[in-house]
């Protein structure tokens, strides 16, 4: 059975087996059974048919060997869209590349059976397929490393920026600092600008050197002790008080609050949630901290009204350097996110055990949901036992 044939005919049985990979190396939280990612790949495997079936001279062989531009233009777009969705849904280049191969190996696996014979047609499919395989792996691979460079490069264009603001911020007060005669009356105000300022910059250093363990294999070490749970997000509440005063929020505690977690890493987790929806929200409405205590899990959702997130960004803005949005009109902040905060928040919550999720609607607001298993090692009547 020539090749082209069988790819059309057996169209459904190579798009399951490439669902099955896809889905085994998606990112934890990737939705990868969405239409379109399952469309774009089914118009990849009508290219690379339609590629088979179109005659090919010699020089244009010659110039696919050499890695230059398809004359198929179908064959180039489907490409291009494959290594775009693939950046946008937080694969990895690695991942990207085995795709490829693990479609190559499926398709041969399942084709080869049927071949009578090696004939100079055979020989001549098995060329042209693996040509178009090369050819739509090179130029995805090129898409999706021109997308990642592009990322990287704002999220360090948009560091320098946020960065530079805090610390204009404490240059300016230091500078009035040492002009002002009456230091009695300039010292609360600057200390608190300068302090507002300090915690903007830990937190973005915090979140860096957090993203920079993760991305160079590090595991995230909780380290667990009996806590508060309602002290810990009544801290966190009163520092973003003092970095937003202009704001108002609200902490709602009910049930058993006290069991084992890390206390430093949950501040940061609670410290970016509030302060991503310290960003966004709406002036005249509060921010709401619900932390409950039930029997098997610790709830904490943090809830705000501004823009509404899209159903399908949903779950992008956990991932690092996703995200970089603009402020809404009611910011006095950077106009820009660093990209990082969701993505700590996220990788935290998951060494705990746990999950974050969030919800966007104009009529509920926007809420993240944080669910954390509590430590059964430390249930008991004394919870310090």
């Amino acid at each position: 059975m020539k090749l082209s044939k069988f790819l059309t005919d057996h169209n459904d049985d190579i798009l399951l087996e490439w669902d099955k990979f896809a889905k085994q190396k998606a990112p934890v939280g990737s939705d990868q059974s969405m239409p379109a990612l399952r469309d774009h790949a089914q118009e990849l495997l009508r290219a690379i048919v339609k590629d088979i079936k179109t005659s090919q001279s010699e020089k244009q062989q010659v110039k696919k060997s050499r890695g230059e531009k398809p004359d198929d233009q179908n064959l180039d777009n489907a490409a291009t869209i494959h290594g775009a969705l693939r950046h946008e849904s937080g694969f990895t280049l690695s991942v990207v590349m085995a795709e490829f191969r693990a479609l190559r190996a499926t398709v041969l696996r399942l084709w080869l059976p049927q071949v009578k014979e090696m004939t100079e047609e055979f020989n001549y499919d098995m060329l042209r397929f693996n040509e178009a395989i090369d050819e739509v792996m090179s130029q995805s691979i090129d898409t999706f490393s021109e997308r990642t460079t592009r990322t990287r490069d704002t999220f360090l264009a948009v560091l320098g920026h946020d960065l530079r603001n805090p610390l204009h911020v404490m240059t300016m007060t230091g500078g009035v600092l040492k002009r002002m005669k009456n230091w009695s009356e300039a010292i609360p105000s600057a200390g608190s600008r300068i302090a507002t300022s300090s915690a903007s910059m830990t937190l973005m250093v915090n979140d860096l050197l957090e993203y920079g363990r993760t991305q160079l294999g590090g595991n995230l070490v909780i380290k667990r002790h009996v806590v508060d749970m309602q002290r810990i997000c009544q801290g966190v509440m009163d520092e973003a008080r003092a970095a937003y005063p202009d704001r108002e929020f609200v902490l709602q505690p009910s049930g058993n609050l006290t069991d084992s977690f890390d206390e430093a890493r949950l501040q940061q987790v609670f410290a970016n949630l509030l302060n991503n929806a310290a960003r966004y929200t709406e002036l005249d409405k509060p921010i709401t901290m619900v932390v409950t205590g039930k029997a098997d899990v610790m709830a904490i959702k943090v809830h705000n009204f501004g823009p509404v997130i899209p159903a399908k960004s949903l779950k992008a803005i956990f991932e690092p350097l996703v995200q970089l949005v603009k402020e809404t009109e009611h910011s006095k902040s950077s106009t820009h996110s660093v990209g990082l905060g969701l993505y700590i928040a996220r990788e935290i919550t998951r060494a705990h055990g746990g999950t974050i999720e969030a919800e966007s609607s104009k009529h509920a607001g926007t809420v993240f949901t944080v669910l954390l298993p509590r430590n059964h090692r430390q249930k008991s009547e004394n919870p310090d036992a």
